[in-house]
């Protein structure tokens, strides 16, 4: 049997919600063989985390990743769920049964990553259920990853070596929500940012310094990340270990090298940098 999954691609995603009303499309007012229907109001069954970086105006980036019920493999919920209210099918899906679960609230707080809702009028539990009913009945994918414009969010088996969304999860960087710790999941989640450090360099007679290198070393470890600056003279490094200093190299032809330092705390523009000539 297929186990299925969603990957989430963080460098994909635009922000533009299609996912989230077609999660409310398909659940708001209708129930399903799996659930009852969802509010029209209170309820995320997947939601939009978006996150401005930068601490400088000359240097902003978003990143917007999807959040969903993340199909634990040893879920949180079922553990604190009575009477099996909570159960894991032969395809991986984590459903919340909504007669068994009547009033059982603190299945709500289980979740590490919020993607429980309490439902008040039904005094029940809800959440994603990767639109179980739907595969059930053929349908290739849930709502929200059919809906979606960009692969942000990539449905598929992950127990196919030779899917397609295993080929995109091999293609990007594993990342996880922090609050998930140590559980494995069948969502994954990837290129969720780390930290950047970028500043834009000027040559003696203030023109843009294009081409630029300029190599970031790791303290602690020695490893480098070198880049160039482009056309206006700006350079960005990403990918970055979280709270590291790093001493930062930026040299160009016929220019004296500058060499100073910055803290990965946060991402950050470290300013402009005026070359000297040789």
């Amino acid at each position: 049997m297929a186990r299925y999954g969603i990957a989430v691609n963080t460098e994909n995603c635009m922000e533009c919600y299609n996912c989230f009303m077609a999660c409310k499309d398909e659940h708001c007012g209708f129930k399903t063989a799996v659930s009852a229907p969802q509010p029209h109001t209170g309820h995320k069954w997947i939601r939009i985390e978006s996150k401005e970086r930068g601490n400088d105006t000359r240097k902003i980036k978003t990143s917007n990743s999807a959040v969903l019920c993340a199909h634990c493999h040893d879920a949180p919920c079922a553990k604190a769920a009575e009477n099996g209210a909570v159960y894991t099918r032969g395809d991986g899906i984590v459903i919340i049964d909504p007669d068994k679960a009547k009033g059982q609230k603190k299945l709500v707080s289980s979740c590490p990553i919020g993607a429980i809702f309490w439902n008040e009028e039904l005094n029940i539990p809800q959440k994603c259920t990767l639109c179980a009913h739907l595969l059930d009945d053929g349908y290739a994918m849930p709502r929200c990853a059919e809906a979606c414009p960009n692969e942000a969010l990539y449905f598929g088996d992950l127990d196919d070596p030779n899917s397609e969304i295993n080929r995109v999860i091999k293609e990007g960087r594993i990342t996880k929500i922090k609050t998930l710790g140590g559980i494995e999941t069948n969502v994954v989640h990837l290129n969720i940012p780390t930290v950047f450090l970028a500043g834009s360099v000027y040559l003696p007679d203030d023109e843009a310094a294009e081409g630029a290198l300029v190599t970031l070393t790791r303290k602690k470890t020695g490893d480098t990340v070198s880049v160039k600056t482009n056309y206006f003279g700006d350079w960005e490094a990403d990918w970055l270990a979280i709270n590291e200093d790093y001493e930062i190299t930026i040299s160009a032809n016929g220019c004296l090298p500058v060499k100073f330092e910055a803290k990965t705390d946060i991402d950050r523009f470290v300013g402009e940098t005026v070359l000297t000539p040789c």
